[in-house]
C-alpha cells in the first residue's frame, strides 16, 4: 500500500536497510517498515551451515579416490558478505532477489575441494586411505588462511572426512592384497605356533637329555664311588687274608720249631730212659727171675699184690686141683682185707684159701 512494506527477519539473520546509499538501519532479528521505491533491504544469513560434500581426486601415485565428508561455516562478518554478494530481498520482503545466497556454500565447498585435492596429490594411496584425520586438519587450516574465505567474513566451524574410498577395481585390488596380506599373516601365525611349539619341545627334550645326562653323571659317580670302595674292600681283605696267612705261617713255623724241640726231647728222653733200661737190665742180667719180681713188688698196693698172686696161680693152675674163692672172700681182698694177709709162697706153696666142701691143696 502506497509503498509501504514490511520485513521480519530471524534472529540468525544480519538485516540492513540502505537507503540512498546509506545504511539507515542494521543488526540481527530486525523488523520493520520501509518504503519500497527508495529503500533496499539486505539480509544476510549468520546461523551455522552444515554443507555435504564429495569430490573425486587423484593420489601421487595416480589413484583415483572419493572423498566424502562435510563442512561448517557461518557468517561472521555480514558486512563485507553483503559487500561481495548480493543478499537483497525482493521488493516484498519475501525471498532474495538474486540467487548469491545459495551460491556461498558451493564457494565454501570449492574451496574445500580445491584444498583436499592439493593434500591428496602428496600422499600416496595407501596413505590417504588412512589419512582421514589428517586430511580433514589439512582443509580446515587452509580454509582459516583462504582469502576467498576471509574476504567473504566466513568462519569455518569444522570439517569432517567421512570417508576416501577407491575406485572399485582399486578397492577390489586392495581387499585381495590385504586378503593375502592376511592369509600370509595368518600362516606366518601358524608356522609361528608351529615354530615355538617345535622349539618349547626342543627345549623340553633338552632339558630331559640334561636331566638324563646328569642322572648319568650321579650314576656313575656313584658306580665309581661303589667301585673304590669294593676296591678299599677287597684290598683290605686282601690285607687281611695276607695278614692271616703270615700269621698262620709264623704259627706254622712257631708249631714245626716246638714239634722239632719236642721230637728233640722226646729223642733224647728216649736215649735217656733206654741208657736207664739198658743200664737196669745189664745190671739185673745175673739175677734171678724170682729176685727181680719180688723186687717189683716192692711197693705195690695190696690190689696189685693179689692180682699178681692169682697170676701166679694161673701160672700154676695144673698143679692145684680145686680152688674155691667165696664172694666174700673176694670183696674182701677187693676192699683192702689182703693188707694183713701173709705173703704169698714164692716156690711150690700155695696161698691159704677159704677151705670149701672139697677143697686139696
Amino acid at each position: 500500500m502506497l509503498g509501504l512494506e514490511f520485513v521480519k527477519v530471524d534472529p540468525t539473520q544480519y538485516v540492513m536497510q540502505f537507503r540512498r546509499g546509506q545504511v539507515v538501519k542494521e543488526g540481527p532479528g530486525l523488523s520493520f517498515l520501509f518504503f519500497a521505491p527508495t529503500s533496499s533491504v539486505v539480509a544476510v544469513p549468520t546461523a551455522a551451515v552444515e554443507q555435504p560434500f564429495m569430490f573425486e581426486h587423484v593420489t601421487r601415485d595416480f589413484q583415483s579416490v572419493t572423498v566424502q565428508g562435510q563442512v561448517v561455516f557461518r557468517v561472521r562478518e555480514p558486512k563485507k558478505t553483503a559487500q561481495l554478494l548480493n543478499f537483497t530481498l525482493r521488493r516484498d520482503g519475501k525471498g532474495y532477489a538474486s540467487d548469491d545466497a545459495t551460491q556461498l556454500p558451493v564457494r565454501v565447498v570449492r574451496t574445500v575441494e580445491v584444498l583436499s585435492q592439493q593434500a591428496l596429490q602428496g600422499w600416496e594411496l595407501k596413505d590417504a586411505l588412512l589419512a582421514t584425520d589428517r586430511l580433514a586438519a589439512t582443509v580446515s587450516a587452509g580454509l582459516a588462511q583462504a582469502p576467498e574465505i576471509v574476504s567473504l567474513g566466513l568462519e569455518v566451524l569444522g570439517v569432517a572426512i567421512v570417508a576416501i574410498r577407491p575406485g572399485a577395481e582399486t578397492a577390489r585390488a586392495l581387499e585381495a592384497e590385504a586378503r593375502e596380506a592376511i592369509l600370509k599373516g595368518a600362516d606366518d601365525a601358524i608356522y609361528a605356533r608351529r615354530n615355538a611349539a617345535v622349539e618349547a619341545e626342543r627345549a623340553i627334550r633338552e632339558s630331559e637329555l640334561e636331566t638324563q645326562v646328569a642322572i648319568e653323571r650321579k650314576q656313575r659317580t656313584v658306580r665309581e664311588t661303589q667301585m673304590e670302595a669294593e676296591a678299599a674292600i677287597a684290598a683290605r681283605k686282601q690285607a687281611l687274608r695276607q695278614t692271616q696267612m703270615d700269621a698262620d705261617i709264623a704259627l706254622e713255623k712257631t708249631r714245626r720249631q716246638f714239634v722239632e724241640t719236642h721230637a728233640g726231647n722226646t729223642r733224647v728222653l728216649a736215649e735217656a730212659e733206654a741208657h736207664r733200661v739198658g743200664a737196669v737190665m745189664q745190671a739185673l742180667s745175673g739175677v734171678d727171675a724170682r729176685v727181680v719180681q719180688a723186687l717189683a713188688a716192692t711197693g705195690m698196693d695190696a690190689r696189685q699184690l693179689i692180682a699178681q698172686a692169682f697170676g701166679g696161680l694161673a701160672e700154676r693152675a695144673e698143679k692145684i686141683g680145686q680152688l674155691n674163692v667165696s664172694p666174700d672172700l673176694l670183696a674182701g681182698l677187693l676192699n683192702g682185707g689182703a693188707r694183713d694177709a701173709p705173703s704169698p709162697a714164692v716156690e711150690g706153696k700155695t696161698l691159704p684159701v677159704e677151705k670149701g666142701r672139697a677143697g686139696r691143696h
